[in-house]
This record gives structure tokens, C-alpha cells and sequence, in this order.
């Protein structure tokens, strides 16, 4: 609205000084008209520059997220630049995603890694952004695009400490030596290593607390595998 009543005024001043029917009364026009034209000028570009009739709000979310390989626990990212400080990570919100969704590389934006004892990875975004202070500033201001404009975002993903960091560079690499190591020998001497660290992993937690139930065994097993999956990747990381 703000932007039309400038316009108006703009208009205003122009006919009231070209066509007012003497001196007097151009000079009161022009004067009523200007101020018009002026201040909401004013108004707009103190919106515009310093937010003005605006608040920020904060608000935070937090999801489940899942690695964006099915297969194996990664955290997927892709560089962007050269300083290593705008990755961009990539991940899925469903075990089973068609497209992966990926962070936003902005100057407002800013990822941050945190590794934790759960089993589940999560994602929290906290937001900051303009929002009008009230509906009043919001009709005045109705079309300037400002509502809503993002100051900050700072995404936070808490990882498992069986997720192994990996660039989509190094996982293109990795699908390459994982392709080589599909022989039936050699899949069933990674089998057999798998199995071997899996027992000696529930041998030494029963032998830490025999009364172990069944679901905290079947749980201990899923982070032997997922141990050592991690241990896999890292050795073959290292290898290349």
C-alpha cells in the first residue's frame, strides 16, 4: 500500500504544481503532496534498510534424517568452494527416498556437525526472519516482499558415531572399490570378518552384564554392524 500511496503522491505533486488554478493554492498542493511523496519514500526505504515496522522471529524444528545411501551409514556432502567451510549435506528424511534433499548454500546459512551416542540422526533448523509486528504494517507494506525475509539458519545434524563423513567425490570412488569386491570369496571373507567382530562384540557385552534381554542383544548386534560397516568404509577410504 505503501508503494501506491507514493505513486499517488508523486502524481499528485506533478498535477497540483502543472495545473493548480493560481500561486496559493499550488504552494499548499505542492507542499500537502510532497510531504506525501517524501515520507512514504522515507517509510519505504527505512523499511526496506532497517527493517522498520518488523520483529525477528525465531523458530526451531527438529526431524528424523537418514543417510542418503540405503545401503550404508554416510553423511553425504558436497564442497562448495575451496575454503571447506559451505558444504553442502546432503540426506534423506524416509529410510527409502526417491530424491534426496539437501542444506541451502547461502551466505544466511550455516551447517553444524555433532556426533552422539543415539541411534537415530536428527536434523534441527533454527530460523531467524522478518515478520511485521502487526497487521497494520502488514497491509502498509502489503507487496515489498520483506515478510518472512531470512536473517540466519543454522542447521544442526547430530550423527551417530557409526556415520562415516564422506564427499560425494569419495562416495563415487567407493562404489567403484565396492564394485571390485563382489567376488563370492571375498564376500564371504567379509562376511566371516563381520561375523567374528559381531560375536566378539555381544561376547564382551554379556560378559559385562549377563542379564542382557533379547531386544538389548538384537540392538548391541545392529551396532556391531553398523561398527563395523564404518570401520569398512574408513579402511577403504584410506586405501584408495
Amino acid at each position: 500500500m505503501i508503494t501506491v500511496i507514493m505513486f499517488i503522491g508523486a502524481i499528485a505533486f506533478f498535477v497540483s504544481i502543472m495545473f493548480a488554478p493560481n500561486m496559493r493554492t499550488r504552494w499548499i498542493l505542492g507542499l500537502i503532496t510532497g510531504l506525501i511523496f517524501v515520507g512514504s519514500t522515507v517509510i519505504i526505504t527505512a523499511n526496506f534498510h532497517d527493517h522498520w515496522g518488523m520483529k525477528r522471529i525465531t523458530t526451531t524444528k527438529t526431524q528424523k534424517i537418514y543417510s542418503a545411501s540405503s545401503q550404508m551409514q554416510l553423511i553425504l556432502y558436497q564442497p562448495v568452494g575451496t575454503s571447506g567451510k559451505d558444504n553442502v549435506y546432503i540426506y534423506q528424511t524416509k529410510p527409502r527416498q526417491k530424491t534426496p534433499q539437501h542444506t541451502q548454500a547461502n551466505e544466511f546459512t550455516t551447517n553444524r556437525l555433532v556426533w552422539t551416542d543415539s541411534d537415530q540422526a536428527t536434523l534441527t533448523v533454527k530460523e531467524t526472519r522478518w515478520r511485521f509486528k502487526n497487521d497494520f504494517y502488514k497491509v502498509l507494506f502489503a507487496g515489498s516482499k520483506m515478510d518472512g525475509k531470512l536473517v540466519s539458519r543454522t542447521n544442526t545434524f547430530r550423527y551417530p558415531k557409526t556415520f562415516v563423513k564422506i564427499s560425494v567425490k569419495q562416495a563415487q570412488a567407493l562404489k567403484k572399490q565396492a564394485q571390485a569386491l563382489k567376488s563370492p570369496a571375498t564376500q564371504a571373507q567379509l562376511k566371516a570378518q563381520a561375523a567374528a567382530y559381531v560375536t566378539a562384540k555381544v561376547q564382551a557385552a554379556k560378559q559385562q552384564n549377563p542379564d542382557l534381554t533379547e531386544a538389548q542383544l538384537q540392538k548391541l548386534t545392529e551396532q556391531a554392524q553398523q561398527e563395523y560397516q564404518a570401520q569398512m568404509i574408513k579402511k577403504m577410504m584410506a586405501a584408495k
